[in-house]
């Protein structure tokens, strides 16, 4: 039997996807340029993090627990 016009599906009723019709696309869609552009503003992210606190100790300030952080996380992330 049909459902009445305007019935609504039960609230935890949901569609699946048979098996295998997933889309086996990359995120993304494999787009290089995306690729690039989001890994080059990761690396100037962590020479901007790396940066500051690196000039703060040039000037004879010692450096804090913040600032060892910092350079340790850019470090990291420049790998």
């Amino acid at each position: 039997a049909m459902p009445p016009p305007g019935a609504e599906a039960a609230p935890g009723a949901l569609s699946v996807p048979a098996p295998g019709s997933a889309s086996s696309r990359p995120l993304f869609g494999g787009c290089w340029s995306c690729r690039l552009l989001s890994g080059a503003g990761l690396l100037m992210a962590a020479v901007w993090i790396y940066q500051w606190p690196r000039s703060t100790m040039k000037k004879g300030v010692p450096p804090s627990m913040g600032a060892i952080a910092q350079i340790a996380f850019a470090v990291g992330e420049g790998r």
